[in-house]
C-alpha cells in the first residue's frame, strides 16, 4: 500500500454555506455509481482507508448506502466527514453499514449557522456517538475554529458546556484548546485546531521550500475524478490527472506526481498551488 488514506469526494453539494469553507468554483456534481465502482477499483491497491471528503456533505448524496456496500464488498473501511446536521434521518446508514470505521462530526459547522436548534442538532449528535462507539468504532468531534493563540468563540464554548454535561467525569473542555485531542470516552473524542485557510494560487507566495504530508501519505480524488495531492485542494488547481479517463497507474509513475513526491523529501515544494499553501507550514517544525 502506498497511502495512509485516500480523500474521495462522493459529491461537492452541501446543505449548508460555511463561512469557513471556500465558495465553490467547481460545477455542482455527484458520482454516479459506475463512477464510484471505477474509483474505488483505481484506488484499492493503493490504500486501505477511504475518506469520504474534500468538499460538500456525503450525508445528501442519495447513493451513500450503495457506495458503503461497494466500499465493505471490496474490504475497504470508510471515515466519514459530516457537519451532522443530517444524522437524525441518514445517521441509520452509517451505523448499518460494516464499511464505516470512523465518523468526524464538524461542530464548528453548527456555531456558523442561524436557524438550526442547537439542542436537537447536539442531542443527535452526541446520541450518534454512542451508538457509533457500542459499536466499536470511533467518533471524532471536531472544533477546527479556533483562532491563531487557540481562543474560542462563544458558540464554540456553549456546545463544549453541553458536551461537558453529556459525558461528566472528564477534565473541563474549555481548559483544553491547547490538546490535540481529548477522549471522552471509548471511541468517543473531541479535536481541536487553529481555523486554516485554503489554498488557492490567488492567495500570496508562500515558499519553494518545505515539507507536506499531501502525495506521501495521501491523495485525493473529486467528484468528477480529478486526482489532487491532498483534501486541501478544493478547486482541483493542482490536477495530476483524472481516474476516470486514465489509469491511476499511469498518473502515478509520471509527472507532476513522480517529481512533486520525490521532492518534498528533499523538502523542496515543485507545485504551484503547494507554493501557495500555509497549512503546510505547520509541518515545518
Amino acid at each position: 500500500m502506498l497511502f495512509k488514506r485516500v480523500y474521495l469526494e462522493i459529491g461537492n453539494l452541501c446543505n449548508l454555506r460555511c463561512a469557513f469553507c471556500s465558495p465553490r468554483v467547481r460545477p455542482p456534481r455527484q458520482m454516479t455509481l459506475s463512477e464510484f465502482e471505477r474509483a474505488v477499483q483505481q484506488v484499492k491497491p493503493y490504500t486501505d482507508y477511504l475518506y469520504f471528503h474534500v468538499k460538500g456533505e456525503p450525508l445528501v448524496h442519495p447513493l451513500l448506502p450503495e457506495f458503503l456496500s461497494i466500499a465493505a464488498e471490496n474490504g475497504m473501511q470508510v471515515t466519514i466527514t459530516t457537519n451532522g446536521t443530517l444524522l437524525p434521518e441518514k445517521g441509520s446508514v452509517l451505523l448499518s453499514s460494516p464499511a464505516v470505521r470512523q465518523v468526524n462530526l464538524s461542530l464548528h459547522s453548527f456555531t456558523a449557522h442561524d436557524g438550526i436548534d442547537p439542542d436537537a442538532y447536539l442531542d443527535a449528535c452526541i446520541a450518534f456517538a454512542r451508538e457509533n462507539s457500542a459499536l466499536g468504532r470511533y467518533t471524532t468531534m471536531r472544533f477546527w475554529n479556533l483562532s491563531g493563540n487557540r481562543q474560542a468563540d462563544a458558540g464554540t464554548m456553549h456546545i463544549l458546556s453541553r458536551i461537558q454535561s453529556a459525558f461528566p467525569g472528564h477534565d473541563d473542555l474549555a481548559q483544553q484548546l491547547k490538546s490535540r485531542s481529548v477522549a471522552l470516552g471509548k471511541g468517543i473524542f473531541v479535536s481541536f485546531d487553529e481555523e486554516f485557510t485554503w489554498p488557492s494560487l490567488s492567495h500570496p507566495f508562500v515558499s519553494e521550500e518545505g515539507f507536506c504530508h499531501g502525495l506521501r501519505q495521501m491523495i485525493g480524488v473529486l467528484a468528477d475524478g480529478t486526482v489532487v495531492p491532498c483534501c486541501l485542494d478544493a478547486d482541483g488547481q493542482a490536477p495530476l490527472g483524472n481516474l476516470f479517463s486514465e489509469e491511476l497507474s499511469d498518473i502515478l509513475s509520471r509527472d507532476p506526481f513522480k517529481t512533486a513526491r520525490s521532492e518534498f523529501y528533499n523538502r523542496k515544494v515543485t507545485l504551484p498551488l503547494c507554493k501557495h499553501c500555509s497549512y503546510r507550514t505547520r509541518f515545518d517544525g
